[in-house]
Parts: C-alpha cells; sequence; structure tokens
C-alpha cells in the first residue's frame, strides 16, 4: 500500500515532441536512433508512446540487426494483402492506397516503450520500425509523448 501512495503524490511528468519524418521508400525503416536524437534526454523511468499519424503506414519493434529481417517482412506482407486483389473499391488514390490501410491496420500506428534508467528498454536485439506502404508516401507525422 505504501508503494501505491507515494505513486499517487508523485507528480506525472509529460512531455510531447511532433516528428516529421522524411518521405521514405515503401518497405520497413529502423528509425530508433531518429527518434532518439529528436526527443532529448530521457528520464530516468517512464513510458514513451510513438503515434503515427496516417493509416496507411505503420510502427513496429522487432529485430534490429540483419536488415534481411525487414526486407523479409515486406515480402510477407505483399503476400498476405496483394496490391493484385481485384475486388478492391477504394482505389481513387492509385493500387497500392486500399493494400496499405490494410496493412497499417495489421501493424498498428503506436508503440509504447518502457523507460529504465533514462535509456528506452528494449530488448538488446528490437528496434523501432516505421512501416511504409504505399509507393509514394510522403513526409510522415509522430507525436512521441514521454510520461516520467
Amino acid at each position: 500500500m505504501l508503494i501505491f501512495e507515494s505513486i499517487l503524490k508523485r507528480r506525472i511528468m509529460v512531455h510531447q515532441v511532433f516528428l516529421r519524418l522524411p518521405e521514405m521508400a515503401r518497405g520497413f525503416h529502423l528509425i530508433t536512433s531518429y527518434i532518439e536524437s529528436q526527443v532529448g534526454a530521457l528520464p530516468q523511468e517512464g513510458l514513451m508512446n510513438i503515434f503515427l499519424q496516417h493509416t496507411s503506414a505503420g510502427l513496429a519493434l522487432n529485430e534490429n540487426v540483419d536488415p534481411t529481417v525487414r526486407t523479409d517482412f515486406e515480402t510477407i506482407m505483399n503476400k498476405i494483402v496483394p496490391e493484385s486483389q481485384t475486388d478492391y473499391k477504394h482505389d481513387m488514390e492509385g493500387l497500392d492506397d486500399m493494400p496499405a490501410h490494410v496493412k497499417a491496420s495489421l501493424v498498428g500506428q503506436s508503440l509504447t516503450i518502457p523507460i529504465a534508467k533514462g535509456r528506452l528498454a528494449m530488448g538488446m536485439w528490437q528496434g523501432i520500425f516505421f512501416c511504409e506502404f504505399r509507393n509514394y508516401g510522403g513526409p510522415r507525422n509522430l507525436v512521441v509523448t514521454i510520461y516520467s
């Protein structure tokens, strides 16, 4: 009970950063170091939420060392949700648009990562992926919120 009471008495700090990712090619891109460089010093403990403000791209946490993992993700997603499907009704923005919406829904648009000892508490092999599902998605916006 004492731990819970001390947490309630502690003031929670919130820091928010709006980031604009440059246009990236279709595929899975490692953006961990970019995010870390843009948000500044992290608190000793807390949570970081990263939210992507788009419906045809996504965010994922996965293998950060071997780049073939990202290539394989692209291959697998294209097999699961092919652009060659002719039954899509939503095609005003191009043949890649509806498949991109479905892929984004499968992957998701936000991640919450714990912060410990002033660093993102990810596993040794984990990295933050930006998943671009459009052929020409343009710049993308992120909202990064840090709770401590």
